[in-house]
């Protein structure tokens, strides 16, 4: 693995080592030992964070495909999080055979998803994967009918009716009663798409961006939490000793040992036998936190140490799964069944929907930055967003059950590689698509015990409430106003949801889709909290400034300054057009087509 890379960087280090101002890589930091076979300790840094493979480069095939599986491993535990929670909200976390089809779908898309946005999409390296924000209102369901899993003995068979809705269903027809859960995700999530692809090819994202700022956003996506809380505790309470060590390694190689690099003992035929520093312990902190957590079980499990009634805990449950897996399945439109529609999910989806596109802007500005690139755009933002929401259609279409969204821990893994290469977003869309249609790789994953995924989702959810928080950089936190409207959103946020949990049947309009409607609007933190901090926003008085809309609309107003040295032009976001169609006067009117260069 070692070796590939290095062999892969030694050309492109020789050839970019100094810059035309005379700087550049500083690699002389080496230990030199002529009496112990020549070993090299080398200390590899970069003050100006040059990009070894820029976006349009091409890196060698072996070095692609390690950096590919890179991509792979620090983005498949947020993957398979989100796919488990989709089951658990349908009910279909006692299924193996339906939660193996539904994480199979999930790989599939996110690798088909991947591939798209990195050919006809924004044009940046980016990973898309399972997107969490549209959980939440499900997540939120959960609380008004705890019973909702439970299936009673009579079910009303009208697949129109609400998800929420379980008044009635035969013992014998409870993978009936799950497969109607997950076609009604399936018709909302194909309508929530749709609106996010509008949104994208009609340039509607700079108008969001004017009446939607950080002082909304940060309350909306914070109040995700409300419920997040209760599906981190519902696997790690499983084991909490087992989740708890999980979240350790993690935070321990993450935070704690975030300034040491890992010696990484290598060989090449150039330099012989040398010690390579890489921080992998640090990009890996979660996938280490899992491995170990899962071999702890699986020690424990084989001493005895869980009974057999702590299946949840165990490794042994899902081999049944494994052995009874086919190994070849491809993922389809209609797989369950056809598609029904809730009005009360696709609302909450909508949610979900908004603040996916505001935060998917950030990562392509965060990913230009990174990649040392141009900002991009608005013709490869309007694009990335109108993709998005053509791949969350598809995966309504497919039964995912989530829509997908930009990963940003890839992005931090791009400046930790220094490789941004469009190929080696391609490769690791080909290797989830591989992972997709091997069903045998699914049941595998499924395996893994409860509270590991528990300790892993404390890890994923803290650090995802930090990036929501770091949003307040542009706001003016001196002002009076900011606070007030930030305090007021979150407090109707916790409040409203609370209420309605402890008086679920005070909504009685005489309908009850008009019930599960409301019910769902008004449990749903982040919609109550959002609307609030929304209203005060725009209807009191404050400076664009003040409310952090001017930075965020810089980034799609803002021009390219000439003095500022890029790894490229903006020609990098432009996608390959037929002749006729760049020369027509109709065809160059859309928002997301490139203009005419010369």
């Amino acid at each position: 693995m070692g070796t590939a890379e290095e062999n892969g960087l030694e050309a492109k280090y020789e050839r970019d080592n100094y810059v035309e101002n005379g700087t550049g890589f500083e690699t002389k930091k080496m230990i030199k030992d002529e009496e112990k076979n020549n070993l090299v300790v080398e200390i590899e840094t970069d003050p100006k964070q040059h990009i070894l493979y820029k976006a349009g480069d091409h890196p060698p095939i072996y070095l692609t495909i390690f950096c590919g599986f890179q991509h792979t491993l620090v983005s498949l535990s947020g993957v398979m999080a989100v796919s488990l929670l989709v089951s658990d909200v349908t009910c279909a976390n006692l299924d193996d055979d339906i939660k193996s089809t539904l994480l199979s779908s999930t790989l599939l898309m996110s690798g088909v998803c991947t591939i798209m946005m990195s050919l006809m999409g924004s044009r940046l390296p980016l990973f898309q994967g399972a997107a969490g924000d549209f959980l939440i209102p499900l997540l939120a369901m959960q609380v008004l009918d705890k019973s909702k899993c439970d299936f009673p003995q009579s079910f009303d068979t009208d697949t129109n009716s609400t998800i929420t809705n379980t008044s009635g269903i035969p013992l014998a027809d409870q993978k009936l009663f799950v497969l109607n859960n997950i076609r009604e995700l399936q018709g909302s999530l194909i309508a929530a798409g749709t609106f996010q692809f509008l949104i994208g090819a009609t340039g509607l994202v700079s108008l969001l961006l004017k009446f939607i700022g950080p002082i909304t956003i940060v309350p909306t996506l914070f109040l995700s939490c409300v419920f997040i809380v209760r599906a981190c505790v519902k696997f790690a309470s499983v084991n909490w000793g087992i989740a708890l060590m999980v979240t350790a390694v993690s935070l321990i190689l993450s935070l704690y040992l975030s300034h040491h690099n890992t010696p990484i003992p290598m060989w090449t035929r150039k330099r012989g036998f040398h010690i390579m520093w890489f921080p992998l312990h640090q990009v890996y902190s979660i996938l280490i936190g899992i491995l170990v957590g899962w071999f702890v079980c699986g020690v424990m499990t084989a001493a005895g140490a869980f009974s057999p009634d702590d299946k949840l805990a165990r490794t042994d449950t899902g081999l049944d799964a494994i052995r009874k897996a086919d190994w070849f399945r491809l993922p389809y439109p209609g797989q369950f069944g056809s598609i029904s529609f809730s009005t009360s999910v696709f609302v909450g989806f909508l949610i979900g929907t908004v603040t996916s596109i505001l935060d998917s802007i950030g990562d392509y500005y965060a990913c230009a930055k990174m990649c040392n690139l141009p900002p991009p755009p608005a013709h490869s933002v309007n694009r990335g967003i109108a993709i998005e929401g053509f791949c969350s259609l598809i995966a309504g279409f497919v039964g995912c059950g989530h829509a997908t969204t930009t990963y940003g821990g890839n992005i931090g893994a791009i400046g930790v590689t220094k490789v941004a290469s469009r190929d080696v977003f391609i490769t690791t869309g080909v290797i989830y698509f591989i992972f997709g249609i091997i069903g045998k790789i699914s049941a595998v994953f499924l395996t893994i015990p409860y509270p590991v995924l528990g300790g892993a989702l404390i890890v994923m959810f803290g650090m995802f409430n930090g990036v929501v928080l770091s949003n307040l950089q542009v706001v003016s936190l001196s002002s009076t106003r900011n606070l007030a409207i930030i305090g007021t959103a979150i407090l109707f946020g916790l409040m409203i949801p609370y209420w309605l949990e402890t008086n679920p049947d005070v909504i009685q309009t005489g309908s009850a889709a008009s019930d599960g409607v409301i019910k769902m609007l008004l449990v749903n933190p982040n919609l109550c909290g959002g609307v609030v901090a929304c209203f005060l926003d725009n209807t009191v008085r404050g400076t664009l400034k003040e409310r952090g809309i001017e930075a965020w609309q810089k980034m799609i107003d803002d021009k390219v300054d000439d003095m500022e040295e890029f790894d490229g032009d903006v020609t990098i976001y432009d996608i390959p057009l037929p002749q006729f169609l760049k020369r027509s006067k109709l065809f160059r009117r859309l928002p997301f087509i490139p203009p005419v260069r010369d």
